[in-house]
């Protein structure tokens, strides 16, 4: 009889393995591909060597001035936080390798370290390994994007953050500091912490930690604010969803033009600028409404983190002057995040997400010279990509809503005082 029990856990053991195997299994297969993209980068349809210049040309460039102790501060394509500069001389830890193949290889590592996270979430009670499953599969419906920016190594920290809260407020607070100090939005991964002692001191510790290392930084690296300038002069970039308004008003007569400017392809002429103070209004609301929720909540879930965290940045997602390409990255993490959870309120959003994934990338790099001029195939792309985003904040943040309200008990009907229960017989 003893031996009974014994059977399921080790169907259940084997069938953890199994799906680890085929997890890993998918992940190499996958990012193979990926990295065969980024090698014949400069092929028609895969950016013309666009994609890839961004490291071993800009990102290089940056790297050389880092090295000497300095942030590049009258380099206007320069608009990220001083966390952003350890990240970039990384790659100084790999010397037998160029600078290009040590930033490939610690991307993957990076992307190799969330799989893992997430496989590993997935396996405890209530989880599920559909999240690790998200991210391996749904990282390339972006092709070789990823493997050529930061913003990978930006979401490992926000989906350690997450995954971590529950045993630790402590080291979620910091990851998410530290990821904050990188590229700002992880700081967003904090706002659906549990009330009470979760939230002081995931909170507390995010604010000690991350003071800390940014006085490091601007200790070791001169001009650690020069950021804020370049990135205070951003306009509307062509992806954004004022950028999808300008460009079919240029179908209509709208006499602007589109120019490289700040480090992306962003509209010129009349009434840009009351665009972008719109975009910016549209994020003070956006702010208010996620304030708005969290003092409103009142019923919290394991999920409830996680849900809020996709929600929150969904929303400055869409809302933002600029839309690159990589924000999708973040939103295939943190929906990731969500479909660990078997709670999560998210399956709806991550149905929209992948799909705007694909759309992206055929906007680009395979369709950008089409986005860029404007066409009406340009336009049809990003009506379709931002039309998914847009529905995806909607759902996002009204099931975030109605999962958090009060459990509120039904009320039981009044009863007649001269009423005979039901079943009873009068005597009359």
């Amino acid at each position: 009889m003893s031996a009974f029990p014994s059977v399921p856990r080790a169907l259940v053991r084997a069938s953890s393995g199994h799906r680890f195997l085929t997890l890993t299994a998918a992940w190499l297969l996958t990012r193979a591909v990926m990295l065969w993209l980024l090698a014949h980068d400069t092929l028609p349809g895969l950016g013309g060597g666009a994609v890839a210049r961004e490291v071993w040309k800009l990102y290089h460039r940056w790297y050389v001035v880092l090295s000497q102790g300095a942030f590049p501060a009258h380099d206007t394509l320069w608009q990220y936080p001083p966390g952003a500069g350890p990240v970039l001389l990384s790659p100084a830890l790999l010397p037998g390798l160029t600078y290009f193949q040590a930033f490939v290889a610690l991307t993957l590592t990076a992307d190799a370290v969330i799989a893992l996270t997430l496989a590993r979430a997935g396996t405890r009670p209530g989880r599920s390994v559909r999240g690790a499953a998200y991210w391996t599969l749904g990282l390339p419906l972006l092709l070789h994007v990823p493997l050529a920016r930061y913003d990978v190594q930006v979401t490992a920290f926000a989906v350690l953050s997450l995954l971590a809260l529950r045993r630790s407020p402590r080291a979620s607070g910091t990851l998410a500091a530290l990821g904050a100090l990188v590229k700002v939005w992880p700081a967003l991964v904090l706002l659906g912490t549990p009330r009470g002692r979760t939230t002081r001191s995931a909170w507390t510790w995010a604010a000690g930690a991350g003071a800390l290392v940014a006085l490091v930084l601007a200790g070791v690296f001169r001009n650690p604010l020069a950021f804020v300038r370049q990135q205070g002069g951003r306009g509307v970039q062509i992806e954004s969803f004022g950028g999808t308004v300008l460009a079919l008003a240029t179908h209509a007569g709208w006499p602007g033009t589109v120019r490289y400017q700040y480090g992306a392809l962003e509209f010129t002429g009349p009434h840009v600028t009351t665009v972008a103070h719109v975009s910016l209004a549209l994020s003070a609301a956006a702010l208010a409404l996620l304030l708005l929720w969290r003092v409103r909540a009142r019923h919290w879930t394991a999920a409830t983190p996680c849900d809020a965290a996709l929600s929150a940045v969904l929303l400055f997602t869409v809302t933002s002057r600029v839309i690159s390409p990589q924000y999708m990255i973040w939103l295939v993490g943190l929906a990731a995040v969500c479909l660990t959870s078997r709670e999560t309120t998210q399956r709806p959003v991550t149905a929209l997400i992948a799909p705007a994934c694909l759309v992206s990338a055929i906007a680009y790099p395979t369709l950008y010279s089409q986005v860029a001029g404007c066409t009406w195939t340009g336009c049809v792309l990003m009506l379709t990509r931002n039309g998914l985003l847009a529905t995806a904040t909607v759902v996002s943040f009204v099931r975030l809503w109605r999962s958090t309200r009060p459990v509120v008990p039904r009320r039981q009907p009044e009863q007649d005082p001269h009423r005979l229960p039901s079943g009873t017989l009068s005597s009359t």
